[in-house]
């Protein structure tokens, strides 16, 4: 009876371990049956209009400020041109009267806008404050300078994007006396220490500070920069030897793009500012010796209309004014626009740069074929960038 009551005992057992085992079997069998069935049942189709869901999500990561600008420009948001290998946004002429340590709206809606852009460096040619007057104290300088970093730069520090300038008559103007005397001395040396601050560091990889920020070079990239003194309508002999030397250094050699950054421009475009002294001195030696240091690209300022030019094989972006005193072209009826423009760089491509311009008041853009084909000013006609001579 022991054996039989062992035996029952170990059937038991068994039949148990069995039913466990069962039981294992039909739950895994549930498990992948519901995996499966979930896999294969076709997903639920999107509420409508998915494009709009798109970029709803996309605004979401601006800045409220950016936003409201963006959604200003109309039914289909700000257009946003296709972004190249690298990215700059020029801006010119932010001053308005002298000694103001106050910035036109458009200044700080330009910088507003600086996150849906996103552009890798902010470029600016001169006119940063309203300066170029004897009458001013050294503290209205340093509270124009300090109204200057409240507004421009130290946005652009907060959003980690490098800033290269250079100096325009307003900021630190390089007019000398008979006596070879800068007039505006002072305005100069307030410039210099507000740059040479270490909290003011513009954030480029220099190259050479040879004598920063009236003249010195940097890199981004593949693109190599140089700023020289354009405050005044000429140029030094050994500051255009020193040119020279900066542009056939190993940096600039193995760019594959050079641009120069200076505030007067080689030629006249803009009504008011057509006469010498408006423009640099001897501006086709310059340019023939710019060529042929292969430098692509002369941003500069002063002449506050917006111009997308060439002149021979150098291409010549006279940037618009975001500030006070928007100027009409010479020779044409369009009314002046204040602008902002954004650069794009691709390297593949053979004319290597595109701009995209704004109307920054109304967001429009500027195309091309808005703007005169050519414009005569007294020391040679240029060229919009789009136009050979052989097309008129």
């Amino acid at each position: 009876m022991g054996g039989m009551g062992n035996m029952i005992r170990d059937w038991r057992s068994l039949g148990h371990h069995c039913l466990v085992l069962l039981l294992g079997l039909g739950l895994a069998l549930s498990l992948h049956a519901c995996q499966s069935q979930s896999i294969e049942t076709p997903t639920i189709s999107p509420a409508p209009n998915p494009p709009a869901q798109v970029e709803e999500t996309e605004n979401t990561t601006l800045p409220p400020e950016t936003q409201a600008i963006v959604t200003s420009a109309g039914p289909n948001d700000l257009f946003n041109p296709p972004r190249g290998d690298e990215r700059l946004v020029v801006i010119s002429d932010l001053n308005s009267a002298y000694g103001s340590t106050d910035y036109d709206p458009e200044i700080d809606k330009a910088i507003a806008l600086l996150p849906f852009w996103q552009p890798d460096m902010v470029i600016c040619s001169g006119d940063m404050v309203a300066g170029q007057k004897s009458t001013l104290t050294e503290a209205q300088l340093k509270a124009m300078w300090a109204a200057f970093d409240t507004h421009i730069t130290a946005p652009l520090r907060a959003m980690n994007i490098p800033f290269g300038f250079t100096i325009g008559n307003h900021d630190a103007s390089g007019a000398i006396t008979n006596s070879g005397q800068f007039v505006f001395e002072r305005e100069r040396q307030v410039a210099t220490a507000y740059w040479q601050e270490p909290g003011h560091d513009p954030g480029v990889e220099f190259s050479d500070r040879y004598d920063f920020p009236f003249y010195y070079t940097f890199k981004h990239n593949d693109i190599f920069f140089l700023a020289w003194d354009g405050s005044t309508f000429k140029i030094p002999p050994h500051q255009l030897a020193w040119v020279e030397q900066a542009l056939e250094s190993p940096e600039a050699q193995s760019a594959k793009l050079k641009i120069l950054l200076g505030h007067l421009p080689l030629y006249a475009v803009a009504v008011g500012r057509d006469k010498p002294g408006e423009v640099l001195a001897n501006a086709d030696g310059l340019r023939t010796m710019l060529e042929r240091h292969n430098v692509h690209t002369y941003i500069s300022g002063h002449q506050h209309a917006y111009y997308p030019g060439h002149k021979g094989t150098l291409q010549l972006l006279h940037a618009g004014i975001l500030g006070s005193g928007p100027r009409p072209y010479v020779g044409s009826s369009l009314p002046p626009r204040k602008t902002i423009t954004v650069l794009d760089i691709y390297y593949d491509r053979p004319e290597l740069t595109t701009y995209t311009t704004y109307d920054i008041q109304t967001l429009e853009l500027i195309a091309l074929e808005q703007l005169p084909p050519f414009i005569d000013g007294h020391n040679g006609r240029v060229w919009r960038r789009d136009v050979e001579p052989d097309d008129v």
